[in-house]
């Protein structure tokens, strides 16, 4: 977190998407199937859409809609590719960990498709207090 402004900044690898988090996110969670991890970031902030906020760039999103039963949209940036998760989804947020250009304040909460990783994958999270399987994809949708 910013100690000037209280807000965590976020941006692409170009700069050119910026945004700003008011506050910090309620949670931090991996996510380890097949279409994060080609999407290039599994990691992801959740917070409230309340708390997001757009500095420049929104115009430079591109979005991946997955045909059902997936349902997770991904956002990228146009100019450089960079996965930005999804910020435009509705009151709960997942914005990619890796796009943050300040500490969050939040570590790694939980694992999600663990069984699904990468054979070369080693999950080594010892703050991680929870690893959700495959058959509880589902992340947390209130904060």
């Amino acid at each position: 977190m910013s100690i000037k402004s209280g807000t965590i900044k976020g941006s692409c690898c170009c700069g050119g998407v910026r945004f700003e988090l008011f506050e910090p996110p309620a949670m931090m969670g991996a996510c380890h199937c097949s279409r994060c991890r080609k999407a290039g970031s599994g990691a992801y902030v959740y917070v409230r859409a309340e708390a997001f906020h757009w500095l420049a760039g929104r115009e430079l999103l591109t979005r991946y809609r997955p045909k059902p039963p997936f349902r997770f949209t991904r956002a990228f940036c146009k100019r450089c590719g960079t996965s930005l998760g999804d910020p435009d989804a509705g009151r709960v947020l997942a914005i990619a960990a890796s796009c943050l250009d300040d500490d969050p304040g939040v570590r790694m909460d939980f694992h999600e498709y663990a069984p699904d990783k990468a054979p070369w994958e080693t999950i080594c999270e010892e703050g991680a207090s929870e690893m959700v399987g495959a058959l509880d994809p589902k992340p947390p949708t209130t904060i």
